[in-house]
């Protein structure tokens, strides 16, 4: 009596086929995803200089900011306003990756290094009495409840970072009257 393994081999040969099918599949749409790995933000030092107008960061008081994009280097600033200045403006052609705050519930309003925070979901307080590199800024925090306490201390009002626009930011004499540059 004569078998044949015809059929098992044919099961066999197909299931090989569908575990080679899957798995290239996968392996191509690793390949094409477009999400970019998560950034970290980058520590400033006696050497780093404000993107805008090159003065030293470390030189002045209050928070600071950093924009990372998709191609070249990091924009840095040596206060918030700046850098909401530069973000909300429509010509802004450089696609925006990260964008990095301070967090002034843990770093030293007067010598502020480290602490970085998410921009985006940072907490800002405008209007108070603490002044930064560019006169009043708009002091960034972690969580509402610092912010809130900031507020209560120093004066001014909490935002979020989707509800501070342009008409907040103006660096020539607007809202918050800057005249230094």
């Amino acid at each position: 009596m004569k078998t044949s393994h015809t059929p098992k081999l044919r099961a066999t040969a197909a299931a090989f086929t569908l575990t080679l099918a899957l798995t290239g599949a996968a392996v191509l749409a690793g390949c094409s995803k477009n999400e970019p790995a998560s950034l970290q933000p980058i520590e400033i030092s006696r050497d780093t200089s404000c993107s805008l107008d090159g003065m030293t960061l470390m030189d002045y008081p209050g928070p600071k900011a950093q924009m990372q994009y998709d191609h070249g280097e990091p924009d840095f600033f040596c206060d918030t306003v700046e850098m909401f200045s530069i973000y909300l403006k429509p010509e802004q052609q450089q696609r925006v990756r990260a964008v990095f705050v301070q967090d002034m519930a843990q770093a030293d309003w007067n010598n502020p290094v480290g602490h970085w925070i998410d921009a985006k979901t940072a907490f800002y307080v405008a209007g108070s009495k603490r002044l930064g590199s560019m006169g009043p800024t708009l002091a960034s925090f972690a969580s509402e409840a610092d912010a809130g306490k900031f507020a209560a201390k120093e004066g001014g009002k909490v935002y979020r970072f989707d509800q501070i626009t342009p008409d907040m930011v103006v660096l020539d004499g607007g809202v918050l009257k800057d005249q230094k540059m």
